[in-house]
């Protein structure tokens, strides 16, 4: 295999110039995302010295994407994507400009912000869906793949970047500005969306209201592959999902070194880029179904011995490999239900994802304190990872089309098309 195709696969880059400017305004639109995430983090704890309010910013942020998040996905099915696209980041400029008001006026009540956090979620739950379809319809099947590597991987380094960014610029310049970069970034991301074609949905458009959304939820649990790769991620994240454990399992086994405590945190991220950037293999195998599968048991495992080790370095070691196979296994579940879904339905099916990847690891983080409770940092993650392997081998069991899976080449059992819904409404 040659050197040029180990490395990340950068053919859409070469090939569309609509992705290429889309890519470049959803990834400044992220990093101001994550700016404002820490920035608001600060506020609140600034202006509350209360972990229940600095935790309410998380619910904030996760409530609107559940409860808007599947009727956005319907009715993104019977709209035009583009354009649904571009009010929804209208709308979250918007949020990020009052914030950055108030951030400069201050004297504020914390409700407030909260309030202006839930509204740009909610405009976020929305232009997901949207957002969703771009990759599939912007590049050729054996490119989408590359495309989903390229944004992934773009937002890893941001998620890398934005937190350091805030930092400095909440101690130069204040919270009004970093509010105000956010919603700058906002703009860049309107600049790339903007040059879009007009994106319909292709096939019978959405019913309108709940009937849209069951027949998404039908879709869901009537396909097997797509049902197979969303369990496999609920199978790592909330029987595995390590982070609310970090803290106590550093105070257990390194003397609670908040050095150490931040490097866990890196190892994770370090090991995500890295293996995205070395993705060009995975991406032109085709064969994400087996690539997931493997990865998250691979997830699981290197958490579990992590659990296991009382060495700093051994234990970092494990963290790089379990962050790599999460961003292999996030990979190819992505392009799994991209390449699996019928254009029509993908809005309500990328929305029931976000709120999968929302809610998994909020859930992993409570069954990981609660079992950390009752015995220790250390069993909570050997049990959680070991649990992960044998769900996910289940899975894999159970659901032989996703072992056999190629993107959008279902197989003998699996039938392209789903099952018949109503006709849409008017």
């Amino acid at each position: 295999m040659s050197l040029g195709r180990t490395f990340l696969d950068v053919r859409p880059l070469r090939t569309s110039p609509v992705f290429r400017r889309l890519l470049f305004g959803r990834t400044v639109s992220t990093l101001g995302g994550f700016m404002t995430m820490v920035t608001v983090m600060y506020q609140v704890w600034d202006m509350t010295h209360s972990a229940v309010w600095s935790g309410a910013v998380g619910l904030a942020q996760a409530l609107p994407l559940v409860g808007v998040g599947l009727f956005a996905g319907a009715w993104v099915d019977r709209a035009d994507r583009r354009r649904v696209y571009l009010m929804a980041t209208v709308g979250q400029a918007v949020c990020s400009v009052l914030l950055a008001v108030q951030g400069f006026t201050g004297h504020v009540p914390v409700v407030l912000v909260l309030g202006l956090v839930a509204v740009q979620s909610s405009f976020g739950a929305v232009g997901a869906p949207a957002a969703g379809v771009f990759v599939p319809r912007l590049l050729p099947k054996d490119q989408v793949a590359a495309g989903l590597a390229l944004n992934q991987v773009t937002g890893q380094a941001m998620m890398l970047l934005g937190p350091a960014v805030a930092g400095v610029v909440l101690g130069w310049w204040g919270i009004g500005v970093c509010y105000l970069l956010d919603a700058l970034s906002f703009g860049l991301a309107f600049y790339g969306a903007f040059g879009l074609p007009a994106l319909p949905p292709e096939g019978e458009r959405s019913r309108p209201g709940l009937h849209g959304v069951l027949d998404g939820l039908r879709f869901l649990t009537g396909h097997r592959v797509v049902r197979g790769a969303l369990l496999t991620d609920l199978a790592a994240t909330v029987l595995a999902m390590p982070l609310s454990l970090f803290p106590l399992v550093n105070a257990e086994r390194f003397g609670g070194d908040p050095r150490t405590l931040g490097l866990f945190l890196s190892a994770l991220a370090v090991g995500g880029v890295a293996a995205t950037t070395f993705s060009g293999p995975l991406t032109r195998l085709a064969r994400p179904g087996p690539v997931m599968l493997g990865a998250s048991a691979t997830w699981g495992a290197s958490l579990a011995l992590f659990g296991l080790t009382s060495s700093a370095w051994a234990g970092l070691g494990m963290l790089v490999v379990a962050g790599a196979a999460d961003s292999v296994a996030v990979l190819s579940r992505t392009t799994i239900v991209q390449t699996r879904t019928p254009d029509a339905l993908l809005g309500r099916v990328t929305a029931a994802e976000t709120i999968v990847g929302q809610a998994g690891p909020h859930l992993g983080g409570l069954r990981g304190g609660v079992v950390a409770g009752w015995t220790s940092g250390a069993t909570a993650l050997v049990t959680g990872g070991l649990l992960c392997l044998l769900a996910v081998a289940a899975v894999g069991a159970a659901t032989p089309e996703l072992r056999a899976v190629r993107p959008g080449k279902p197989s003998a059992q699996e039938p392209e098309e789903p099952p018949a819904t109503a006709p849409a409404g008017p």
